[in-house]
């Protein structure tokens, strides 16, 4: 008996239908001048908005000319290394501290921070029943669109909740991150329940960070290291924003620009993230290094890892898709300054879980996988390892399940949805809306009887 789930020889029938009539030659892009996802063949983005609020920087001109530089992240003008050396030589986390700074444009004082610290902690609180009514029903095995879920289902207790003004949707912003990672938690905890596993709940503490809270409610016995709790936010920390451009980012702008509410808005960033190609490459990073780490006999043999990657990019190996995930970046060609600030991290970590094996590999295939790709493929850009690459192994060393991967990075990343929604209301009073070139040439109507 057929399902709904089932693809049928009909189904079948009419998606090569649909293959064959919405194929474009690719030549076209080419010749008409297209930038596919909205960059040119240098990797240059087309210029679609303004933004105070964070800067990718992975170039300079010289002589007239554009040439790549080791890549550096600004939030609000900070350079990201220096907010990460601040607050770690000050000895606390950051991650509320830079919140701050990115939806408000200043770094808080003592008593700024402490005021807003506080604020944020007193929102880690849902509706009631919202656990028992929402999160456990119909837990989904993908936490992102578990997360979604609850965001859009947040709409419903509301009273405000298409009210777009500064005052309100800054309400709404600050409640969301205080909530997710309650969300993303208990969102987890739900779906092990349903496979038979034990269920506990966790109230976050008004004491505890934002990492610690997440480490605290996802153990059973609620134990973490300093050191676990300072890497994980500093993992939060790296993630908040990457310019107006990244995909996630854009659609923030895209669909506040339509007039929506801030649930709908968050929830459509989320949609993006969860992107293999986005937030979900941290996911693929992992899972191909445990690939990796089956078919590799020798770990230490270059030329064996070296012929892994071949076979990645051949698409012999791991998903077939051909890509070495975590290597390459849209706008860095030198250099990731935020994988460059976790490897110093992860080095660290690596030699206290007893891990320097896995770490040698991970060097390994940062070092000679750029040499792989130029060999195999036409390159208009440099490569090299992006955040994603080293994340994954931070997550695992921390204990963290894979299902979280992408929601952690989703709970550092909603803070920068949330100040470029409010720039975008505060700026812009108009939808954003490109222009696409259609190719099919007009046509008489033919009758029923005549086709």
């Amino acid at each position: 008996m057929q399902t709904l789930f089932d693809i049928t020889p009909e189904i079948m029938y009419l998606s090569e239908l649909c293959e064959k009539s919405n194929e474009i030659d690719k030549e076209l892009y080419v010749k008409y001048d297209v930038k596919r996802g909205l960059r040119d063949l240098n990797g240059k983005g087309v210029l679609a908005g303004l933004t105070n609020i964070s800067d990718v920087c992975a170039s300079k001109e010289v002589d007239g000319v554009r040439v790549p530089i080791p890549g550096n992240l600004y939030y609000r003008g900070y350079n990201i290394k220096d907010l990460v050396n601040g607050f770690l030589d000050a000895g606390h986390f950051g991650f509320e501290e830079i919140t701050y700074l990115l939806l408000f444009g200043e770094l808080p004082n003592e008593g700024e921070l402490q005021v807003f610290t506080k604020m944020l902690a007193e929102r880690r609180t849902l509706p009631k029943y919202f656990v028992r009514d929402v999160i456990m029903k119909a837990p989904s095995p993908d936490m992102m669109n578990s997360l979604s879920r609850s965001i859009l289902t947040l709409y419903a207790y509301d009273e405000k909740a298409d009210d777009t003004s500064i005052p309100n949707v800054l309400r709404q912003c600050l409640n969301l991150i205080s909530q997710f990672p309650m969300l993303m938690v208990y969102g987890y905890h739900a779906y092990n329940y349903r496979k038979g596993e034990d269920l506990f709940i966790y109230a976050p503490s008004e004491e505890l960070s934002m990492a610690e809270n997440i480490l605290m409610m996802l153990r059973e016995d609620r134990k973490y290291t300093p050191l676990e709790a300072k890497l994980l936010d500093m993992a939060l920390v790296l993630h908040m924003d990457h310019g107006g451009g990244n995909n996630s980012t854009f659609t923030t702008h895209v669909v506040t620009s339509s007039g929506t509410d801030t649930y709908s808005t968050i929830a459509a960033a989320m949609a993006s993230l969860k992107g293999p190609k986005h937030g979900g490459a941290n996911i693929k990073v992992a899972q191909m290094f445990e690939d990796m780490k089956e078919t590799v006999k020798d770990w230490t043999d270059e030329d064996e890892v070296r012929e892994y990657l071949i076979a990645l990019l051949e698409k012999r190996a791991f998903d077939q898709k051909g890509l070495i995930y975590g290597m390459g970046h849209a706008i860095y060609s030198i250099s990731d300054p935020r994988a460059e600030i976790f490897k110093g991290f992860v080095e660290q970590l690596a030699k206290e879980k007893g891990c320097e094996k896995e770490y040698a590999l991970y060097e390994m295939v940062e070092r000679i996988a750029p040499q792989v790709i130029a060999q195999k493929r036409k390159m208009y850009k440099g490569v090299n390892a992006n955040v994603d690459f080293y994340s994954g192994l931070v997550y695992s060393m921390l204990g963290l399940p894979q299902e979280l991967y992408t929601p952690i990075f989703a709970a550092a990343r909603i803070v920068g949805w949330s100040a470029h929604r409010l720039e975008e209301l505060r700026n812009v009073d108009k939808i954003i809306r490109p222009a696409y070139m259609p190719l099919s040439p007009y046509k008489e109507y033919i009758k029923m009887e005549d086709r």
